[in-house]
């Protein structure tokens, strides 16, 4: 459903155009200092703004609902939400509906009978990130001194990244792009084999990112082309370190000490300004929609910082199961 995490577990809600989005986190440890303010560094690099990203401009200010108690977290489940105010439904309502062609229309209305909110996608929309990013903020502050970077490498198949969503943007198209995400100084130990595996869980949440179609560790697929005197890395000293990385960090489904390496690919957003051919199934003809609305030419330009809290929230929960987060004792 929507919900992630056995301890540290976090329930996204909300849709696109709705009254607010937002994340219930349930298993924060309590005492953790936390104030709308904490959020305002990781909200800023997943905004709009930047050439190739959406004219929609929300003020993203989180609104604590519940779950802390004077700039601490309490210990009961934390709720974070935006609202929703730079929204044009309109765009969406105009008009028969057709599926739009990459979009979750026509699979979303076959599982919800017809009853799902189509406008800006509803609740496959990549505005329900924003909830992500918000838990991300919370689990960061319980991981240190593991550190997680993500970044964009190459968009459209190209490292000249400004040029390629410039090209792509004028063309009225879309692009996606492929992303790395590092996680440093891991404790050795940290999954559970076998169906909650470290490579297991960050793919589980990894693909609940909108547009998100590939993911490897380490040498990933360049693996299959790899003899085992190359693939495998040598270890180097008591605390596992390894030579070299092929793994990505992790052996068995654990993490082994060395850095947890993988990279992911994000399809084009499907939104783009040319028209295209879809099947109207309230005439039932073939036409060409022209679609509306404001959209990312490039959505993973924005993507860095929704790797790194997803990341965070696995790293969260595994350390919790580990025993290792407790509350922050109140001096007294």
């Amino acid at each position: 459903m929507n919900s992630f995490g056995r301890i540290f577990r976090i329930h996204l809600h909300g849709e696109s155009h709705g009254w607010e989005v937002g994340v219930t986190i349930d298993g924060c440890p309590a005492g953790l200092p936390l104030a709308p303010g904490d959020f305002q560094t990781d909200l800023d690099r997943r905004r709009s703004g930047m050439p190739g990203t959406t004219a929609r401009q929300e003020a993203d200010l989180p609104e604590i609902r519940c779950g802390v108690y004077k700039n601490r977290t309490s210990g009961a489940p934390l709720m974070i939400s935006f609202r929703n105010r730079d929204f044009r439904s309109s765009d969406y309502l105009n008009g028969p509906r057709a599926p739009r062609p990459g979009h979750a229309d026509f699979a979303a209305n076959e599982k919800f009978a017809g009853w799902n909110d189509p406008r800006g996608g509803g609740m496959f929309s990549g505005r329900l990130t924003l909830g992500l990013v918000a838990a991300g903020v919370v689990a960061k502050k319980i991981l240190s001194p593991l550190a997680i970077r993500a970044e964009l490498v190459a968009v459209a198949g190209s490292r000249d990244i400004q040029n390629a969503v410039s090209a792509v943007e004028k063309a009225g198209d879309s692009a996606g792009g492929l992303l790395e995400c590092r996680a440093t100084r891991v404790p050795a130990g940290l999954g559970e084999p076998f169906f909650d595996s470290l490579e297991s869980l960050i793919a589980h949440i990894v693909f609940a990112i909108p547009g998100i179609k590939g993911i490897e560790f380490g040498a990933g697929f360049g693996s299959a082309a790899m003899t085992g005197s190359r693939f495998n890395d040598l270890i180097v000293n008591k605390r596992g370190h390894t030579q070299s990385n092929n793994s990505g960090g992790c052996n068995g489904g654990i993490s082994n000490g060395n850095p947890v390496v993988f990279r992911v690919a994000a399809r084009p957003t499907a939104s783009i300004a040319r028209g295209q051919n879809t099947f109207n199934p309230n005439s039932g003809k073939r036409e060409v929609i022209h679609l509306k609305g404001r959209h990312d030419t490039c959505f993973a330009l924005r993507l860095p910082v929704i790797l790194e809290a997803v990341s965070a929230v696995v790293f969260a929960d595994l350390l919790s199961l580990a025993g290792k987060i407790t509350p922050v004792r109140r001096k007294t």
